[in-house]
């Protein structure tokens, strides 16, 4: 059975930082790009960063480069996504997500629907 569970998640003042973790079944880790969407009240879900099985390619929404990493621990079947100079405007419920054929493309794919697997989520809030 697939699964995948967040963690991390709060509320931090603006300017915070707050690390998400998301730990995997290993079938879907070994084969599967992992991907981190969030979705705010009242808003679609969006694309907020991806990376490849390597950790070697990896892909982000322009609204967080330059703020938020992505990484994994392929010995843990875990993905992180450490989120520094936090905004209110990144209060949203933050999701894991595999996409399973990931690896038979050559870039990160950043479609919600492309994703076959979601963890639960975490909410994370950014307010003073």
């Amino acid at each position: 059975q697939v699964q995948l569970e967040e963690s991390g998640g709060g509320l931090v003042q603006p300017g915070g930082s707050l690390r998400l973790s998301c730990a995997a079944s290993a079938s879907i880790f070994n084969n599967g790009v992992m991907g981190w969407f969030r979705q705010a009240p009242g808003k679609e879900r969006e694309f907020v960063a991806g990376i490849r099985w390597s950790g070697r390619i990896t892909a982000y929404a322009d609204s967080v480069k330059g703020r938020f990493t992505i990484s994994r621990d392929n010995a843990k079947n875990t993905v992180y996504l450490q989120m520094n100079s936090l905004k209110p405007e990144d209060t949203a419920v933050y999701f894991c997500a595999a996409d399973s054929e990931g690896m038979l493309h050559t870039n990160v794919r950043v479609t919600s629907g492309e994703y076959d697997y979601w963890g639960q989520g975490t909410q994370v809030t950014v307010s003073s």
